[in-house]
């Protein structure tokens, strides 16, 4: 497609032999005078990596050719036998013979430029001695072995970019963690109306509360007790559920008169005002174990099948009687936030402890040990002394500052991604981001500060997602927190092709450190990017300002082996000959963190390799010019 009839060149298609293609399967394609657009709108095939609108060739007036690409997936240039890499918005000036790989290794053409055709035509024309000819021809076929053997070098080189390619394409579709692997990582939620493989290992909330569950805590913002019992017919057999919210008002209400009798509600304290109780959590007692799951939904109906979303769950053994005083990291920042909760205690009997109290800290009965994750949580209140370093960013800047990590990451970017925007200043920027760039490389230098990007959709993608402009509910901001120009500089795209998620909106939230498919660590929370969520500090430093409840894991590198892990549910029994936690070993590597679209995600098997389905594209792509438009939408 063009906007000039002038034809100035052409797509000469080739085989893997870099010879014209002769099956006529794919068509040359001219090349006219202004800009053309090469894709699926173009080339008959249907491979879905390749976009409608996978690359543009713009002519100008001198005749030079400049190649950019539109799409989201790579697109290669071999030039003067150099080999040369674009990734999405990068252009290239192509010359005549160049060829291009619409996708690495794959759907190769050639650039002819009709008027070197009409020169080598004419040189052609002219009686020349048969001795040149020869020599030409010699020429000719040394060039098309060096053509062959650079084809080949090339073909090994890409094996790494085949791969995050695929990363780029349907990679969910190999997100398959055995058992043993599904605690060291987390799961995207089911999501309606997205294709089987974007669905692959996904859950909905009736994989995670099944069995028998003897106590149900439901940690939430918003609740619809309708939809929940509808979609989650076993919680009409729990004995015992205890639901922790954030409503209020009518909704609240609405809730006391439609709740089981079996159910208790309780919002805990908000001291401060503008505070939310906005924790997604679920804690489930089992006769030997309880299970722990930290997500990013609310328990209501679209939350659970029309968003984007995130869940991590581990299952915990009861303690045996020689570790009943043993705790852990896990255990401690459980119990502490727990308690913090303060909900009113209650009696309950289960088959393996009889007639106990129900408060927080029923939960030390537990073994935590093999825990893959540590929390990160957020009380309000006006945190001093030690507890400055309990809670929101500063206990992740402590936790992280005791972590080693690998040189690659010194200096390297950060992510936010969240569906909320809180009204920030830079000096509030700069403390989050001094938190989140915290911890040294393994030569013992800090790793530095690294540059964030908000990951955050634009009207364009609310108004092509699966709901439409109703799907802006789940990113309210005003427009004033949104439009304030030193933020302009880090607003970058939702994209999720890989996932099959661009037209879900995210609802979850994340917040990383990388270098290109490897991370540094990884936070998957209820924590918008706001003070209130976080944290502010006060007074010289000495003070820590919170005004909501948040709950979040974080996913470090570690060193421990992966030994079978401890399930509530499996066939139905929880035999202790068959659990148990995971135990450090000097001879254990440490785990590596990567994404759907690394070398190794798929080596779902390897203990050095820990793959997390982080559903957006990194890096992630920097808003144009006409991006900056937001959703204003107070929810």
């Amino acid at each position: 497609m063009s906007n000039s009839s002038q034809k100035v060149g052409v797509l000469v298609p080739l085989n893997d032999k870099l010879e014209e293609n002769s099956s006529n399967s794919i068509p040359k394609i001219e090349i006219s005078n202004g800009i053309n657009i090469i894709g699926r709108n173009v080339i008959p095939i249907t491979d879905k990596r390749l976009s409608r609108k996978h690359v543009s060739i713009t002519v100008s007036t001198d005749g030079s050719a400049q190649l950019s690409v539109e799409g989201t997936n790579p697109v290669v240039i071999r030039s003067q036998d150099q080999r040369k890499k674009l990734l999405s918005r990068e252009t290239f000036t192509i010359r005549d013979s160049d060829i291009i790989e619409l996708i690495p290794g794959h759907y190769l053409f050639m650039f002819k430029s009709y008027d070197s055709v009409r020169k080598q035509s004419s040189v052609n024309t002219q009686k020349r001695p048969l001795v040149e000819d020869e020599s030409l021809a010699q020429k000719r076929l040394r060039q098309l072995e060096e053509d062959e053997a650079l084809a080949r070098k090339l073909q090994t080189e890409m094996n790494d970019d085949f791969q995050e390619n695929e990363g780029s394409f349907e990679a969910i579709r190999n997100f398959k963690p055995p058992k043993d692997k599904i605690p060291h990582t987390f799961r995207l939620m089911r999501v309606k109306g997205l294709q089987a493989w974007a669905n692959t290992s996904s859950v909905s909330i009736g994989d995670v509360i099944q069995g028998n569950v003897q106590v149900a805590v439901l940690s939430n913002y918003m609740v619809d007790i309708d939809w929940l019992l509808s979609a989650c017919p076993t919680l009409k057999n729990v004995p015992h559920v205890l639901v922790v919210h954030g409503e209020s008002d009518d909704r609240l209400e609405h809730m006391k008169i439609n709740k089981p009798a079996n159910w208790i509600l309780h919002k805990p304290p908000l001291p401060i005002a503008w505070g939310t109780h906005h924790s997604k959590a679920m804690f489930l007692v089992y006769p030997q174990g309880v299970r722990v799951i930290v997500h990013t939904a609310n328990l209501i109906y679209v939350d659970w099948n029309n968003k984007s979303q995130g869940l991590w769950m581990q299952d915990f053994p009861l303690k045996s009687q020689e570790m009943s005083n043993n705790g852990c990291g896990f255990e401690t920042d459980l119990i502490d936030y727990l308690g913090a909760l303060k909900w009113p205690e209650f009696p309950i009997k289960l088959p393996e402890l009889g007639d106990v109290r129900f408060n927080s800290s029923f939960f030390k009965r537990f073994d935590y040990n093999s825990a893959t994750v540590r929390l990160i949580a957020s009380v309000p209140g006006y945190h001093t002394g030690s507890n400055v370093k309990k809670w929101g960013h500063m206990k992740l800047r402590s936790v992280l500052q005791d972590c080693i990590f690998d040189k690659m990451f010194q200096n390297s970017p950060l992510i936010y991604q969240f569906s909320s925007l809180g009204s920030l200043d830079e000096k509030w920027m700069t403390e989050f981001a001094f938190s989140m760039s915290s911890g040294v490389s393994d030569d013992k230098k800090p790793l530095g500060l690294g540059e964030p990007l908000i990951v955050w959709p634009t009207v364009e993608d609310i108004r092509c997602s699966l709901e439409g402009y109703a799907a802006g509910s789940c990113v309210p901001s005003p427009l004033k927190n949104v439009e304030k120009p030193f933020l302009k500089k880090y607003w970058s795209k939702w994209k999720a092709t890989h996932t099959g998620r661009c037209r879900a909106m995210p609802h979850i939230k994340t917040f990383t450190r990388y270098n290109g498919q490897n991370l540094a660590w990884f936070l998957l929370t209820s924590a918008n990017l706001s003070k209130a969520a976080w944290g502010a500090l006060q007074k010289n430093n000495t003070q820590l300002m919170i005004r909501s409840y948040e709950l979040g894991v974080l996913f470090l590198p570690s060193s421990t082996d992966h030994a079978s892990a401890f399930s509530c549910t499996e066939n139905g029994s929880t035999s202790g000959s068959k659990c148990g936690p995971t135990l450090k070993s000097p001879n254990a590597k440490s785990t590596k963190l990567v994404t759907l679209a690394s070398v190794h995600s798929t080596k779902m098997d390897s203990p050095e390799f820990i793959t997390l389905p982080v559903p957006y594209e990194l890096p992630p792509q920097r808003y144009s010019s006409e991006g900056y438009v937001h959703i204003m939408c107070i929810n």
